[in-house]
């Protein structure tokens, strides 16, 4: 990839890159708190009563009017009555960027949206589950299953499990009065416990994505894992780093020649794409560092390196596939800057990556309003500003930015 410039220039450039960055997330974090964190999102469609009529709880049907309303340029969604609603993984999302936001301005306001953030999602779990969990607020049809609004998710209940892990490490529940490690060693329970688990091997599983499925998907294996990992370097629980280990295992050995991941392991998830990939590539280096482990060292440094050479031209825009630039998205403008970061101490190049990645998000999809633009396809630019998917990973990485721009000038 294109480095940003000489050596001698990079704190000049990254100083000037990091108040660009800082201006966008200022307006950024005011559209957000403006829309009160509700939104929109790309899988919303069966939320519409016009749309779920029609469908008939069919998943192909359902399947069918989720794609054609996700790729629409226009948006339909106040035409068929899809209210904007708080999506819990969304949530997730806010609450460890405003949790950052806390640690860099000590405000009041900021931990009082913390603790706004913390109490919703306690008091929006999944129920009759044996641990916290959380799935979405839509009906999800999808390649291999149906699932009803609130069915948990491995990778919302990760995603969200690692949020309130952030608390945690900084123990400040005390202060909040969220126990934090608390919730997130249930979100443990869940995984373990209401989640389906091949064992191909003695020394390998691979979780389920629902409690409804048994689909083989590696980042949300990983992502699950993760957080397993990080509950055990908390608590010293031998139980849940053996099962980080052998989740671990089961997705690096399933890494490809080449070193990239493929989506999942069934037939039909055999495609690569870039957002994902760093998915893989963040938990996995992270449970080694959790675990003390250096058994995924070498696919992580492989799958790395064919992240980073293949999945981003030339000038740094993220391709969706290893092949194909578009559709240009957001989100993965977004997982390209929290990997570069998490690689930044490993990768002398990470961290102006992660700037330049910003930057040229902000220059082409950052919009007068503030928020950012969903996807720029080969013949248009969908502009519907997606709650979950787009502004709130967009906030959480520009957050990270910003709170290690002390390191970077």
């Amino acid at each position: 990839m294109q480095q940003l410039g000489r050596q001698g220039d990079h704190s000049s450039l990254r100083a000037l890159a990091l108040k660009e960055v800082k201006r966008a997330i200022w307006r950024l974090d005011a559209w957000i708190e403006g829309e009160g964190f509700r939104g929109w999102d790309p899988f919303d469609a069966l939320n519409s009563p016009v749309l779920k009529a029609l469908s008939l709880r069919n998943r192909r049907l359902g399947q069918v009017c989720v794609q054609v309303l996700k790729r629409l340029p226009m948006n339909s969604r106040p035409f068929l009555g899809i209210p904007k609603g708080y999506n819990p993984k969304g949530m997730g999302l806010f609450l460890a960027s405003y949790w950052r936001k806390h640690r860099m301005a000590k405000q009041t306001a900021t931990l009082q949206k913390v603790e706004f953030f913390a109490d919703w999602l306690r008091a929006n779990v999944s129920r009759g589950y044996h641990g916290a969990c959380w799935g979405y607020n839509f009906d999800w049809p999808n390649r291999s299953f149906f699932a009803p609004a609130g069915t948990p998710t491995i990778v919302n209940t990760a995603c969200i499990g690692l949020a309130f892990m952030d608390l945690a490490r900084e123990d400040e529940s005390r202060v909040l009065g969220v126990p934090a490690l608390q919730t997130a060693r249930s979100a443990c329970d869940f995984i373990l416990c209401d989640l389906r688990a091949e064992r191909p091997a003695s020394d390998e599983l691979c979780f389920a994505y629902t409690p409804l499925d048994s689909r083989r998907v590696h980042n949300a294996n990983a992502l699950g894992a993760w957080l397993l990992a990080e509950v055990a370097a908390q608590t010293a629980e031998s139980d849940l780093a053996k099962a980080a280990l052998a989740s671990a295992r089961y997705t690096a050995r399933r890494q490809r020649p080449d070193g990239a991941w493929p989506y999942g392991e069934g037939a039909a998830d055999a495609w690569i794409d870039n957002f994902h990939t760093g998915y893989v590539l963040m938990a996995l280096k992270r449970i080694g560092d959790c675990l003390g482990t250096d058994e995924f060292a070498a696919p992580v440094r492989h799958g790395y390196r064919f992240w980073k050479t293949q999945m981003f031209t030339p000038q740094g825009v993220p391709k969706y596939y290893p092949g194909k630039l578009h559709p240009i998205d957001s989100h993965c403008v977004a997982v390209a800057i929290l990997t570069f970061l998490a690689f930044s101490d490993v990768d002398a190049e990470g961290r102006d990556l992660a700037v330049q990645s910003a930057n040229w998000g902000i220059a082409h999809l950052q919009n007068r309003a503030g928020c950012f633009d969903y996807q720029i396809t080969p013949i248009c630019r969908i502009r519907i500003p997606y709650m979950r998917w787009t502004q709130a990973w967009m906030q959480r990485a520009l957050t990270e930015l910003t709170l290690t721009g002390e390191t970077l000038v």
